[in-house]
């Protein structure tokens, strides 16, 4: 199994979704004593935002960084994601990076039937810390409504979140929050990779 476990969080030891993602990773390197982890640090080795010079690939430099992220993503069977939500949405950083793994003809291509993804088969883990609390279908959640999205369209299917949330409200509730991700991480979840 080859795991490709990305973190995007700004916060760096105090980050939530660090934690959980690193937990998750923990956890499916246990329960498979064979399996590779590439590590991805995006707020420390950070890809620039998609402009028309690397969406051309006119620099050479970009170019070859696109070219990994894309042979990273394409290698992996588990992809593990940290992902906390900033301003209803996911970190700059992280979306840079799905501007290189969404691209025509490598992981998805249109058809006479519409868009058709070809990431099939690849499992996604999502550890998604927020400082707010969120109900499902909430108008202002757009981190993991977008990931699913997204990772939906370049077909794959397989995507479950880990939350720890309302880490914002108070110490004690951050607490609570993040024992209780971690509580299902140490579920089947990760295990049943």
């Amino acid at each position: 199994m080859n795991i490709l476990h990305i973190d995007s969080s700004i916060l760096g030891d105090g980050s939530a979704s660090r934690l959980l993602s690193r937990e998750l990773v923990s956890r499916l390197t246990a329960a498979n004593s064979s399996a590779k982890v590439k590590y991805l640090d995006l707020a420390v080795d950070a890809l620039p935002h998609l402009s028309g010079g690397s969406l051309a690939q006119s620099d050479e430099s970009g170019a070859a960084r696109n070219s990994q992220a894309m042979s990273d993503f394409l290698g992996a069977d588990v992809i593990v994601i940290g992902a906390p939500m900033y301003n209803f949405a996911i970190p700059s950083q992280l979306k840079a990076w799905i501007d290189r793994i969404v691209v025509k003809e490598k992981t998805f291509r249109y058809t006479q039937a519409g868009p058709e993804g070809l990431a099939k088969g690849k499992r996604v883990l999502v550890a998604v810390a927020r400082g707010g609390v969120y109900a499902p279908g909430s108008p202002a959640e757009f981190a993991e409504s977008y990931l699913k999205h997204v990772f939906g369209f370049i077909g794959i299917s397989d995507v479950t979140f880990v939350r720890a949330e309302g880490l914002g409200l108070s110490p004690e509730h951050r607490a609570k929050s993040l024992n209780s991700a971690l509580a299902t991480i140490h579920e089947p979840i990760a295990a049943a990779a």
